[in-house]
């Protein structure tokens, strides 16, 4: 799963992916929110956001890196 996920992520443009990680950001944000509060339905779905923002910055430092050395 993580995997087809990671595709999904290297497939987008960088500009996708900045939306992206602003909307994960956003989600992550809200969810610790209802955590904090008690009203958290899926609890998995905190650690999940985090890894998918991993992902993304992987990513972006991944073709920052490839664009230094081109």
């Amino acid at each position: 799963m993580a995997a087809s996920k990671t595709e999904d992520f290297r497939a987008k443009t960088d500009d996708q992916l900045t939306a992206e990680l602003a909307d994960l950001k956003r989600e992550q944000f809200n969810l610790r929110f209802q955590a904090a509060t008690s009203q958290l339905e899926r609890p998995a779905r905190i650690k999940e956001v985090r890894r998918d923002i991993a992902r993304i910055k992987t990513l972006q430092a991944e073709r920052q890196n490839a664009a230094a050395k081109a």
